[in-house]
């Protein structure tokens, strides 16, 4: 049964051949920084406030051109789309995470950990940074 979509957006930072990844409070999967955006936000603006929230820094678009990744996910039941957008970004800042980032962490490209969101390897893929 078809009941919800979300749509979520946030940047994706690499540094030295390292992704940054966190994981939140609501599972264990390491992600990017991001989430639905507000009323008031634009998809852009909402990646920016984010990362701000969860991580502390603030960021610059390198490419203007986001990636859109579609998602369907089914979980107790629910069927959701998901619709995920990702700018590749540079860090402006020292990392301070938020209250809600559990733990967070750089990442080799190519030694990435088990348990990643399913938009990680499709969007490193995308902007290049891993071939498999």
């Amino acid at each position: 049964m078809y009941e919800k979509i979300v749509i979520a957006s946030g940047p994706v930072i690499v540094e030295d051949n390292k992704v940054l990844l966190n994981q939140s409070s609501g599972d264990a999967y390491w992600k990017f920084c991001g989430g639905q955006p507000l009323t008031n936000e634009t998809l852009q603006e909402n990646s920016q406030r984010r990362v701000k929230e969860e991580m502390g820094i603030d960021v610059k678009v390198i490419n203007p051109e986001p990636f859109f990744l579609f998602i369907q996910q089914r979980k107790k039941g629910v069927e959701k789309d998901i619709v995920l957008i990702h700018w590749l970004s540079a860090r402006i800042g020292k990392i301070n995470s938020g209250l809600d980032v559990q733990k967070w962490d750089w990442f080799m490209l190519d030694k990435l950990p088990e348990n990643l969101a399913p938009n990680i390897i499709p969007t490193l893929r995308h902007f290049g940074f891993i071939k498999k």
